[in-house]
């Protein structure tokens, strides 16, 4: 049995990701009535991890004896300047997102809870990755500045992006 405080919180998260999935869903679809399909589709991606990380923390509370409660999903922005500035703010989200995380962590920690500490681990390694692969796009795409080529390649290459099952859905 999961203790009520674990289950508040994994609650808040599971929120917090269905948040962000839908985050990822405004700037696809932004960047799509932009013209920017690539860019589109990368964040159409984001859009699925995010709701594949909330159902992961939904299994997990419901194979412990917790319950799911879905609370209302606040609003979230509709416009960027710039793929720089969606990816700024991109970096800027899963920053906020890793802390939720450790905090999750530190509680699980404190409660003795190491099933979920257990079950967080692969949360930590993914918001690393989740991070650099934010920057790295930041980074390039400063380097690209205002050359359209450029953006079309970046574009291009973006648009390859596919979606893969995360490791804690794959055997669900």
């Amino acid at each position: 049995m999961i203790s009520p405080k674990i289950q508040d919180a994994i609650n808040a998260q599971i929120n917090a990701e269905f948040w962000s999935a839908y985050l990822y869903l405004a700037m696809a679809m932004h960047f799509e009535a932009e013209g920017r399909s690539g860019i589109a589709n990368w964040f159409k991606i984001q859009f699925k991890e995010e709701q594949a990380h909330a159902e992961i923390f939904m299994n997990y509370l419901n194979s412990r004896g917790g319950r799911v409660v879905l609370s209302p999903i606040d609003e979230v922005p509709q416009t960027w300047e710039s793929p720089l500035a969606a990816f700024e703010a991109t970096l800027a989200h899963e920053e906020k997102v890793t802390v939720l995380i450790n905090n999750i962590y530190a509680l699980a920690e404190a409660e003795h809870d190491y099933a979920t500490r257990g079950k967080l681990d692969w949360f930590v390694s993914e918001q690393v990755e989740e991070e650099e692969t934010a920057k790295n796009l930041i980074d390039r795409l400063k380097l690209i500045g205002d050359n359209g080529l450029a953006l079309y390649m970046l574009d291009q290459e973006l648009a390859a992006r596919v979606y893969n099952v995360p490791a804690p859905l794959a055997n669900a």
